[in-house]
């Protein structure tokens, strides 16, 4: 359908800037106003969740002189189809006259086909979304007013784009507000038949195959608003207390930790060399034929579980789907594997001075080491960023790429670091619990009933802090639980000691302070004990680890003789600049 020019009387919703739209979060969302919205002539856009179609009975039109050519009182975009109506009591008499009377019924029939028939009258029910909102907008078309197909408006995940009057529903529902659609800009239809969230209740994991349609469920959808809000709230906070936001390389030669499983960044791998080994197509492509395997059996129990319980045939066929796909898969990587390998260059051999860089680069594991020569340079500064680690674990608590929040402060202790994490961690909670009300009832609906109370506990508790070794004595007592690692001093905390104590023993957030200088990174300052380190994780109820931080030491702090020294020389080596920088600056301070 094509587009047409929208005209928008003047009203008190203000429009989007960039658009003439009005967004959904505007008119469902405004409380107590949203009664003075009514009568107010509003374009709004979206796109269908789930609709409905009300036949209504035909009304036959009555001929007259004055409806034939009606006198128009002002100009008025009309459609051909329109049009046509009007003209169809017209059409019948030039059908009569050529026809005559006496002439036979077939001709009069053959006739009469020619005419082009008005599609039944109804009224269609949309439920449409846009995005900036969890609620949906009930749009009402009556089709004798704004011209449009049932067939192409109704399926789910259509967009249009609609010009109205917002009134009161004319049902009783759920629904406070609705738009009565005079003007249908534009439809921008969809294939029924292959658009994914025509079906219900598809797992999340279902929709993987499908990545550029998952933002339009309210999970995904909620997930990212959410998400937006802390990414501003994390700004706001930390420019409110006069921090400076750095922005760190993504690809960079240095390894800030030392042990970190790495991403290499290179521009050698296709080109060719004198020393070239064979390696199978499944090691390049990072795909097993074991591994695809492994996925069919996986998936040829959840459809056997599926054709038992018999209650959702759609997951089922989305089921037998993906298992046919993992098939064709295993069977590409097989006939693959058979045949001619090909060869791919060992990094023994690969020389990187021809690389883009001259030398080793990788995607960063921590911007802290470039973020502390700003600190020193700068004050208080903090980065918020991706930070990439090549650690095939099975946790869900760990990606390949993490966004994550470093903070580095100049001429502060330990207690004041201790003190800002718990800080801009109930500043987070109380913006999610402001700005993200509507988000958050969905979540606790669907996700985690309880959710909306843990964060309000969180913001009104008292954070528990203790030593390591307070930590180590406290489950050492415990005899009602076996865990898995032995514990003993020197031994670093686990995620069930972790959980322990922040779920089970003080049910509240824990932050533990002065660990074992075995356990941290050689650069951390040793306490005046000579045992434990200035470093703290703070710990929450359900989600365990979330803060760390420590104090650093200074360059000759670092090289003072003590055996760890010689396990990081190689980085050191590495990261010369650093070195200079650290002792130069530091000393001089």
């Amino acid at each position: 359908m094509e587009s047409q020019e929208p005209k928008v009387t003047s009203s008190t919703l203000m429009p989007f800037k960039y658009s003439n739209r009005v967004l959904l979060t505007t008119i469902l969302e405004g409380g107590d106003d949203e009664m003075l919205l009514l009568g107010k002539t509003v374009v709004v856009g979206g796109w269908v969740k789930s609709s409905k179609e009300v036949k209504k009975e035909p009304v036959s039109p009555q001929p007259a002189a004055a409806d034939a050519f009606p006198a128009s009182s002002g100009h008025k975009d009309v459609s051909c189809v329109e049009i046509l109506q009007t003209r169809i009591p017209f059409f019948r008499t030039i059908i009569w006259v050529l026809g005559g009377s006496a002439s036979s019924p077939a001709v009069r029939e053959k006739l009469e086909s020619l005419i082009p028939k008005p599609p039944p009258p109804s009224t269609l029910f949309l439920q449409i979304n846009d995005g900036s909102c969890v609620s949906s907008l009930q749009v009402v078309i009556d089709t004798a007013i704004a011209s449009v197909s049932a067939g192409q408006i109704l399926p789910t995940g259509t967009s249009i784009l609609a010009q109205g009057v917002l009134g009161k529903p004319s049902a009783h529902g759920k629904q406070t507000i609705e738009l009565k659609a005079e003007i249908i800009l534009h439809v921008g239809t969809v294939e029924q038949d292959k658009y994914p969230l025509s079906r219900k209740k598809l797992p999340l994991d279902i929709l993987r195959d499908y990545s550029h349609i998952r933002p339009r469920t309210t999970t995904v959808a909620s997930v990212t608003r959410i998400r937006s809000e802390l990414d501003f709230a994390t700004h706001t906070f930390f420019r409110n207390h006069g921090f400076l936001h750095v922005q760190m390389p993504i690809i960079t030669t240095t390894d800030s930790e030392g042990f970190s499983e790495k991403f290499q960044v290179t521009t050698l791998l296709g080109k060719t060399s004198k020393k070239e080994e064979p390696v199978g197509v499944s090691d390049a492509d990072g795909i097993s034929l074991e591994t695809a395997k492994a996925a069919i059996e996986e998936k040829s129990r959840l459809v056997e579980q599926l054709k038992r319980s018999d209650s959702n045939r759609e997951a089922l066929a989305t089921a037998l789907q993906d298992l046919r796909k993992t098939n064709e898969l295993a069977q590409q990587i097989e006939a693959r594997e058979k045949s001619k390998p090909v060869t791919a260059l060992k990094p023994d051999i690969v020389n990187f001075n021809e690389d883009f860089f001259g030398r080793q680069s990788y995607l960063t594991v921590s911007g802290r080491l470039h973020l502390e020569s700003y600190a020193c340079a700068l004050g208080h500064v903090y980065s918020f960023g991706s930070r990439f680690r090549a650690d095939k674990t099975m946790s869900n608590k760990y990606a390949a790429e993490m966004w994550t929040v470093e903070v580095e402060m100049a001429f502060t202790k330990l207690e004041d670091a201790m003190k800002c994490a718990e800080d801009y961690f109930k500043f987070l909670c109380r913006w999610i619990l402001d700005n993200c009300s509507e988000d958050m009832k969905f979540v606790s609906k669907r996700i985690d009933k309880t959710v909306v109370h843990r964060l309000e506990y969180l913001i009104s508790s008292s954070y528990e802090k203790i030593s390591y070794r307070e930590a180590v004595e406290i489950l050492r007592k415990v005899t009602d639980k076996a865990f898995e690692t032995q514990l003993q001093w020197g031994v670093p905390l686990t995620a069930e000691h972790l959980s322990y104590l922040a779920d089970d023993h003080y049910r509240r957030p824990v932050i533990i302070y002065d660990y074992p200088k075995a356990v941290k990174p050689f650069y951390v300052r040793l306490n005046n004990d000579g045992k434990t380190v200035a470093a703290f994780e703070m710990v929450l109820p359900k989600v365990s680890l979330n803060f760390s931080s420590e104090v650093k030491n200074t360059f000759k702090q670092i090289f003072s003789g003590t055996p760890k020294v010689f396990c990081f020389r190689l980085v050191i080596k590495m990261d010369k600049w650093y070195a200079d920088w650290n002792s130069d600056y530091r000393q001089s301070k």
